[in-house]
Formats: C-alpha cells, sequence, structure tokens
C-alpha cells in the first residue's frame, strides 16, 4: 500500500540582495507609512540605556514642506501664507531652550528679521535677558513662548519681507554658515521627530524615536486642518528620514549612535523580498 502526505504550502519571506521587491519597509514617494504595524529596531547606548527607533518612519519619504506649499495646520488652508506650523509661537521646553534662542536672537539684523523693529519696541531698554525682550511671553501657565504677530510667530517672516519669507533664525543660521537647529527653538528643529523616555523599575531609561502623531499634542491635535505626516504631500524627499534629518537625529541622539543607527537602516534599505513557496511532498511506501 502507498500512503501519501498531503501536499501543502506556506508563504515564507526571505531577504536577498539583487531581485524581488523593495523591502516592505520602505516606503516610496508619495506614499503616507500604514498608521500600524511599524517596524521597529533597539541599539543599546554606552550607558546601559536603550534606544529603540521607528524604522517605518525613518525609512519613509517624508519631509518638511515649509514655503513649499505646506497648508499650515489652521482651521482653513493657506499654502500662500508660508506660514507652516508656525501660526501659533514656540513654545520653549526649558530655561536653556529660551535663552538659548534669545542668544542667537542678538545675532539677528533688520535685514534678518522682518519684525526686528516691532519686538524691540516692547522691549525693557536694552533687554539683557529674554523677560525683558518684546520677542518672548510668559502664559499664565509658567511656559515661555515666541510671541505672535500678525497671525504668525514673531520670528516669522512674510513672503512681503526683502529679505524672504520663512523663519528668521532659520535663514540668519544659513546666512552664517551654520546650523539652523542650533539657532532655533527646540520644537521648531525636532518636530515631526519626538524622543519619549520612560523609565522602569530599575530606573533604567528606554528611549523612543518616532514621528508625532496627533494625540501627542492633546486635546489640541485633532483640531489641526491638516498635519503634515498624514499628507502624501510631505512624502517627497529624495532619501528617506534617516538620511535627510541627519543633523536632527544626532541632535537627538549622538554622532557615534547616529553612525550605527545608519549602518543597521543601510542594511535595511539594500534589502529586497522575494516571497517564496515551499512545498514538501512526503511519500511512505
Amino acid at each position: 500500500m502507498v500512503l501519501l502526505a498531503p501536499l501543502y504550502s506556506s508563504p515564507v519571506t526571505t531577504f536577498v540582495n539583487g531581485g524581488g521587491e523593495a523591502h516592505f519597509d520602505l516606503s516610496p514617494p508619495g506614499r503616507v507609512p500604514p498608521a500600524d504595524n511599524h517596524r521597529w529596531i533597539s541599539l543599546a547606548g554606552d550607558d546601559g540605556d536603550v534606544w529603540m527607533f521607528d524604522v517605518t518612519h525613518l525609512l519613509s519619504r517624508y519631509n518638511c514642506i515649509y514655503g513649499k506649499g505646506c497648508p499650515g495646520i489652521d482651521s482653513e488652508p493657506d499654502p500662500a501664507g508660508a506660514l507652516g506650523c508656525c501660526v501659533h509661537g514656540a513654545f520653549f521646553v526649558d530655561d536653556d531652550d529660551l535663552a538659548t534662542t534669545f542668544d542667537y536672537m542678538n545675532r539677528l539684523t533688520a535685514e534678518d528679521w522682518q519684525f526686528m523693529a516691532v519686538a524691540e519696541a516692547k522691549s525693557t531698554r536694552k533687554a539683557k535677558k529674554p523677560g525683558e525682550h518684546g520677542a518672548f511671553k510668559k502664559l499664565k501657565t509658567g511656559e515661555w513662548t515666541t510671541k505672535v504677530h500678525k497671525g504668525g510667530c514673531i520670528f516669522s517672516n512674510r513672503s512681503d519681507f526683502e529679505g524672504g519669507a520663512g523663519c528668521a533664525l532659520h535663514s540668519a543660521a544659513l546666512r552664517h554658515g551654520e546650523r539652523p537647529i542650533d539657532w532655533k527653538p527646540d520644537v521648531c528643529w525636532q518636530v515631526p521627530l519626538r524622543m519619549e523616555v520612560h523609565t522602569d523599575d530599575n530606573e533604567r531609561d528606554t528611549m523612543f524615536i518616532r514621528a508625532w502623531e496627533r494625540h501627542d499634542w492633546g486635546g489640541g491635535g485633532e483640531d489641526f486642518h491638516w498635519w503634515c505626516i498624514e499628507e502624501p504631500e510631505a512624502y517627497t524627499a529624495d532619501e528617506p528620514v534617516y538620511r535627510g534629518a541627519r543633523d536632527e537625529l544626532v541632535g537627538f541622539i549622538g554622532e557615534a549612535l547616529y553612525e550605527r543607527l545608519v549602518v543597521q537602516l543601510d542594511l535595511i534599505a539594500s534589502q529586497t523580498v522575494t516571497s517564496v513557496s515551499l512545498s514538501r511532498k512526503q511519500k511512505e511506501e
């Protein structure tokens, strides 16, 4: 008697270098990554802490389109206004953040900053600290922000400014051949990257690097008319986030850890995916 075992197939995914389709974590230009099923990798820091990275976001083609058709985050789209996410001013994360921005602000000239005279007119004479300068405001909550002038951050130059629209701090940094992330408030260069820190019972920290989501802004996040990480227009970069946002990632994790991250993400980006159907036929006599 001949007994034949049942024939079966099971889908298997394997990685090969060359051939096949692009790795499934790579989002092509114009495609928003899915909201779920993100892939993560972890790297250990020198101090024993753990860093977790959202591979799906870092391999996407997201880039900030401020000044390139960004419709902003107000109640109605306004791509011509060139205000982007600057309509509410910048909220400082701590006193050091405020002091650093104040120091760089003092390097601005009227050629850099459209509303310099407006801010100085509201300042205490020869302001020696942020609280004395008309560019900053302390809220009832104790938080410090940049002031809002004519519907946007007071550092945001408008389209009618001879020096061009955009952040005065950002453009001045470029003029000086320096990094804009050193000049601007932390929130202005970090978003839409976000770092979360979780501490376990043994005081060991795990840091998560991912994209900002609506819920990160609290209840007000649901009121945004448009948010950059949700729209295909923002996924138009020629290179993935981990390459295009090098300075920002280094600002979060440092140069050494960034280089280790690049090695891992380069490896994933170079992989392709081939679906293989494995069949097995057993024969017993």
